[in-house]
């Protein structure tokens, strides 16, 4: 028998019994189906967390308080001890390193940042949670972030500790809507002040241009504000020394190559300032966090394939039972096959080519199965809001490959047996 011959016996005996077709295939549409859909989720969410990082600005350094020790040895988390100050910041500025092109410092009270979790803004019984930023006017260079309307907070503005705020693109339309906000007083509550209903009249100076999440969280949903002036009003963030506390100082690279340079220098640098053996504060370069990040993505996603394939080897043991059945059913038509002439290789590759159409089938409804899963999930916005599913090729490759090794594997043993039939005792059975 040629090929074509055994492929369409093959499509015969699958449309004999579509039920038993149907239960066949199910474990490898479910298996390349999960391994589409959860590929699809990590290399969106891989995609994700570098668009983010990389949305902080280009060639970045940032530098953040350590972890701190109590006298019981219990360590705080880092960003939280009070071991970086807006002085270090000039300190760094003041020593003119030749690959430094800018440095800004800040420090944020809400969403859930440190201690002081709480903030908004308010204005005519419209108001935003928000994340309140306390920083200077190289902030909007440093980090590639400017306004649209309006201006930034001015040295004018630090030096008279001015209440005046910029407001992040999100927060301008929650509280103003289509009005224009530049020249409004909005009221500003932070920390213990929005808990107690206590804050401050701000006056809006500026709306920043929209940006879109970042890996400190989505940009605009802060408003900035002078950092004295937020030093001098947001409790719990004074310094009994005198300085200014802040979260971290952003320093922005002329040249990329000197990163590790850079961490070197910064780094004696403020353990002088510090009087400190050890350092007490982390520095980072955009590229090391991206590539953690990437490390993550990359273990989850192997993980997260391996899991998947579980289902195609449930999959696979379901269509070698269904085919052992399936040759224990169709003994007589084995037999009656060999008394007309057909050879033993005719019956091994009529079952294994059957197998592989199912699982071949399956996995193409699998892979559309798996888009339609997606394509579901981000128009519902199933996993949050930005969440990304980006099915590629290397993986819908993958899927279908392994489909068809499943196929294969899982009915070479029932093809055998068939093969192996006398087919005397075949015509026998009932």
């Amino acid at each position: 028998m040629t090929l074509i011959d055994l492929f369409l016996t093959a499509v015969g005996a699958m449309r004999t019994n579509v039920l038993r077709t149907f239960l066949m295939m199910l474990g490898i549409v479910i298996g390349v189906g999960a391994v589409i859909v959860l590929t699809a989720a990590t290399e969106g969410a891989q995609q994700g967390v570098s668009d983010r990082i990389r949305g902080l600005g280009s060639d970045l350094l940032f530098v953040r308080p350590g972890a701190q020790r109590s006298a019981g040895g219990i360590a705080s988390l880092p960003g939280l001890g009070p071991s970086l100050f807006y002085e270090d910041a000039v300190a760094i500025g003041d020593a003119r390193l030749p690959y430094i092109d800018g440095i800004a410092s800040h420090t944020a009270a809400g969403g859930g940042v440190g201690l002081i979790s709480v903030a908004q803004v308010i204005y005519r019984g419209q108001n935003a949670a928000t994340v309140l930023i306390g920083t200077e006017p190289s902030y909007q260079t440093v980090r590639d972030h400017y306004v649209e309307r309006g201006r930034f907070i001015s040295e004018d503005d630090v030096t008279k500790k001015a209440l005046v705020v910029v407001l992040g693109a999100n927060v301008a339309k929650n509280v103003f809507g289509n009005e224009d906000p530049v020249g409004q007083s909005v009221r500003v509550f932070a920390g213990l002040n929005a808990r107690f209903g206590a804050g401050f009249n701000f006056t809006v100076i500026g709306v920043m241009e929209p940006k879109g999440a970042s890996g400190a969280g989505d940009e605009d949903d802060r408003v900035f504000v002078p950092l004295p002036s937020f030093q001098a009003r947001v409790p719990l963030i004074r310094n009994a020394r005198g300085l200014t506390n802040v979260s971290q100082i952003t320093i922005k690279l002329a040249d990329r190559s000197k990163a590790t340079q850079a961490k070197e220098d910064i780094g004696i640098l403020l353990k002088d300032r510090h009087a400190s053996a050890e350092a007490d504060f982390t520095i980072e370069t955009q590229g090391e966090i991206l590539e953690t990040a990437t490390a993550v993505d990359r273990s989850l996603g192997v993980l997260v394939a391996s899991i998947a394939s579980i289902a195609l080897v449930v999959g696979g043991i379901c269509i070698m039972a269904i085919m052992l059945i399936s040759v224990t059913e169709r003994t007589r038509e084995i037999g009656i096959r060999k008394a007309i002439g057909a050879k033993r290789t005719d019956i091994l590759l009529q079952f294994l080519i059957e197998s592989l159409l199912v699982t071949m089938l399956g996995g193409a409804i699998g892979v559309g199965g798996g888009y339609l899963v997606t394509v579901l999930a981000e128009a519902f916005d199933i996993g949050g809001s930005g969440t990304k599913y980006v099915i590629t090729p290397q993986w819908v490759m993958v899927g279908l490959g392994v489909s068809a090794v499943t196929g294969v594997v899982a009915g070479v043993y029932p093809a055998w047996l068939a093969s192996r039939l006398d087919p005397i005792e075949a015509l026998r059975h009932e």
